[in-house]
């Protein structure tokens, strides 16, 4: 397995650390970000290749923050993944015409995460 680095956005300080530990124990590298804004900021030309998604949050929510994505040039195509309780079909079909690459909801399973990762990030 390739080391990715991947950023983690989620205002929730405990799901941070728990899906940073779940990623650095499969060997990923990990950034994180309390909100849509600390994560533009980090969006700053280093190498992200993944980034993970709370779709609530204050001020610019997820697919907020995907529109944001999609419109740098350098990171137009990186995959990025919704993690959130939200299972409304409207709020996914919104994220799929944006370019979400997959839609988690929590509570979810380490292995799956991990699953996705693998699947989109060897594309």
């Amino acid at each position: 397995m390739t080391v990715k680095k991947i950023l983690i956005v989620d205002d929730s300080l405990s799901l941070r650390l728990v899906v940073k530990m779940t990623l650095e124990g499969a060997g990923h590298t990990v950034l994180q970000a309390a909100d849509s804004k600390q994560a533009l900021d980090m969006l700053d030309g280093r190498q992200i290749d993944l980034v993970l998604s709370d779709l609530n949050m204050p001020v610019l929510d997820g697919l907020g923050l995907l529109e944001h994505i999609r419109q740098h040039p350098q990171y137009a195509a990186t995959p990025v993944i919704m993690l959130t309780t939200q299972d409304a079909g409207h709020l996914q079909l919104r994220g799929q015409q944006q370019g979400i690459s997959a839609w988690i909801i929590k509570p979810f399973e380490p292995p799956y995460l991990l699953a996705a990762i693998a699947q989109l990030t060897t594309r």
